[in-house]
């Protein structure tokens, strides 16, 4: 089971039906990091080089194919050389540059057709212009989440030259202790085990034979 199957309980989440406050126990001080302001920027990337490592599996036999390529799941998109300039006449808001660093996996054919995947990074320049909060001891940050589908692309030796769609999410965000409403502790159901149900049937059986004869024909005729 699992909060999405099963028994649905007060203690699970979910939407709310009927009035949203009742259950309400307590005021409870979580730590979070809240996002203070946040944008969202969309960008067709088209002759975009990115320079490729980690082979696998390692010296590919030249030229290669591309065959697809995305963000990684594994690696989180990073920003460098940040710089946030707050505007004289809009003291809450800033001007925000930067470099956004997309890691990809692209997936690619040898010569030999031996499928293969090698790794990069999209490095997109950012100019936005965000809400800031005013300087406290716990300091915000700009941070980024990213995604990308590479379309097409051109290999030449380790570099391959890409097209595809980039999508951005640039927030300011800050470790805080924030006041919630609770409804308390989650119910955490059991989980419910995978199973290939291989010995189906087979531990239903019964332990030892049954002397009940089945469809005896008591018609001698």
């Amino acid at each position: 089971m699992s909060f999405f199957s099963g028994i649905r309980t007060e203690q699970i989440p979910g939407p709310i039906n009927g009035n949203p406050t009742r259950g309400l126990c307590e005021k409870v001080c979580i730590q979070v990091k809240k996002v203070f302001d946040a944008c969202l920027k969309q960008q067709h990337i088209t002759d975009t080089q990115i320079q490729l490592t980690n082979f696998t599996p390692a010296n590919p036999t030249q030229p290669l194919t591309f065959v697809s390529g995305q963000s990684s799941t594994t690696i989180d998109p990073t920003l460098t050389d940040v710089t946030i300039t707050r505007f004289q006449d809009r003291p809450n808001f800033a001007h925000i540059s930067a470099i956004a660093n997309i890691p990809v996996e692209i997936v690619y054919t040898d010569a030999n057709n031996v499928q293969g995947v090698a790794t990069g990074v999209i490095s997109l320049p950012q100019d936005v212009v965000l809400f800031l909060p005013q300087a406290s001891i716990v300091p915000y940050k700009v941070e980024v989440v990213a995604s990308a589908i590479i379309a097409q692309g051109t290999f030449d030796g380790d570099i391959i030259t890409v097209e595809g769609c980039v999508m951005l999410i640039i927030k300011i965000v800050a470790e805080t202790e924030l006041l919630v409403p609770s409804y308390g502790y989650c119910h955490i159901p059991q989980c419910q085990e995978f199973s290939t149900n291989v010995c189906q049937g087979f531990f239903e059986m019964p332990l030892f034979p049954s002397n009940n004869p089945i469809n005896i024909n008591n018609n001698n005729n």
